[in-house]
């Protein structure tokens, strides 16, 4: 099973548009793959961390992408092999 992150925080344009590209992306895989959603508002080690790069999309804890993804790139990226991602 393969795990979909995103940090993001409510109220974050870019971090819903992630969410909903992610989505339509992992739709074909769902039974492979699961999503986690971690608001990292009021966790300070975590808007330490990612304050500024939210969105910011982990596949199995490596980091994929931020900012902006297509649901193209995250394709590919769930169909490479866990060492080549990042």
């Amino acid at each position: 099973m393969t795990t979909l992150t995103i940090y993001s925080r409510p109220g974050c344009h870019l971090c819903d548009e992630m969410k909903g590209v992610v989505k339509r992306a992992m739709r074909p895989m769902a039974d492979r793959v699961v999503l986690r959603e971690i608001d990292i508002s009021g966790d300070p080690d975590l808007e330490a961390r990612y304050g500024v790069e939210i969105p910011v999309l982990l596949i199995d804890g490596r980091k994929a992408a931020k900012y902006r993804v297509t649901e193209d790139a995250v394709a590919r990226l769930l169909t490479q092999p866990p060492g080549e991602i990042g």
